[in-house]
């Protein structure tokens, strides 16, 4: 009987599994029995709801996963990071794989300790998400040493050329653009930028972009280059704020928060008296971390994978920071 396989002595506990799937009590039973007809979707949601409930899955039915596969990201305090860990991870066990979620603190282990740490518990791959790959400073040559002990990887932002990998990045050179362009339809005549350090390679797209758009803006002051933090938007803010600026575009959501502070703290409303366009709340997420895994798992399943960036367009979304200039 279904009861003695989940190890149960009530129905009941069918009637909670499915209520939690949304499915029949009868599906439950086969999903459990591991008979046939039963769509991929709905075994998924029936597992899932076993999980949730806290009941124990037969042993038949527990995944083995497929291999580890590392995933590194440079912090969590920046909600676009775990946004993209979380849609990456979600896509790699999916696929069978288990993830390993290494996150750099100040004053913890590097990228490259990461790294050997993750060679260590044999990894299958490795996704990196604005690591090293991202910073024109830095020395691409522990990429090409990955290479050569043959352990796959694939780069999320920051495209290097210099590294012969998958790269996956936004348009954010035509992100800064559609931004600008968006506010000069509003109204606005004295359009700044919030960047971060330009040794990222997609702060200087975000610049290169921006100054196509404006050409002339940073001879004026229009560009300040700070920290990717509230705090960096903040001292930028205010900077641009001071050279009456009503618009101002920012290189992250975070950066964009510091800038709206700055104008509070001016006795300015967003968006009435100023106009704040941010950078990440963005559909692209998913698409980006599914390209990446999948990327990934055409090298690790040793199917030739181009060695190229995969750029994704922007899209504007319009909420409630801007407004007529």
């Amino acid at each position: 009987m279904v009861a003695g396989d989940v190890g149960v002595s009530s129905p009941l506990r069918l009637t909670d599994i499915a209520s939690q799937a949304r499915v029949s009590e009868a599906t439950v039973s086969r999903v459990l029995n591991g008979k046939a007809g039963v769509a991929a979707g709905t075994r998924h949601r029936v597992l899932a709801a076993m999980d949730l409930l806290g009941y124990e899955r037969p042993v038949r039915l527990k995944r083995r996963s497929n291999g580890l596969v590392g995933l590194l990201i440079p912090e969590l305090t920046n909600p676009i990071f775990p946004a993209f860990a979380q849609v990456i991870e979600q896509a790699l066990a999916g696929h069978g794989y288990t993830p390993v979620l290494c996150t750099q603190t100040p004053g913890g282990a590097t990228e490259d300790e990461l790294v050997e740490q993750l060679e260590e518990r044999g990894v299958t791959g490795i996704v990196f998400l604005s690591g090293l790959h991202a910073d024109a400073t830095a020395d691409p040559a522990r990429y090409q040493r990955l290479a050569a002990r043959g352990v796959p990887f694939v780069m999320v932002n920051g495209f290097n050329e210099h590294v012969q990998a998958p790269f996956v990045s936004p348009d954010d050179r035509a992100a800064a653009e559609m931004a600008v362009r968006h506010l000069e339809e509003l109204g606005h005549r004295r359009i700044g930028l919030a960047i971060g350090p330009t040794r990222y390679v997609p702060s200087a797209r975000k610049e290169q972009g921006f100054l196509t758009a404006r050409p002339g803006a940073d001879g004026e002051g229009l560009v300040q280059r700070t920290l990717f933090t509230v705090e960096g938007g903040h001292a930028a803010g205010i900077a641009l704020l001071e050279r009456g600026c009503t618009g101002v575009v920012c290189a992250s959501d975070m950066m964009a928060l510091g800038v709206i502070r700055a104008a509070r703290e001016r006795g300015l409303r967003v968006p009435e008296d100023v106009s704040v366009v941010g950078f990440d709340d963005s559909p692209l997420i998913r698409a980006m971390a599914t390209a990446a895994v999948g990327a990934l798992l055409e090298a690790v399943a040793g199917t030739p994978v181009q060695r190229t960036e995969y750029v994704f367009q922007p899209e504007l979304v319009v909420r409630g920071s801007t407004g007529p200039g």
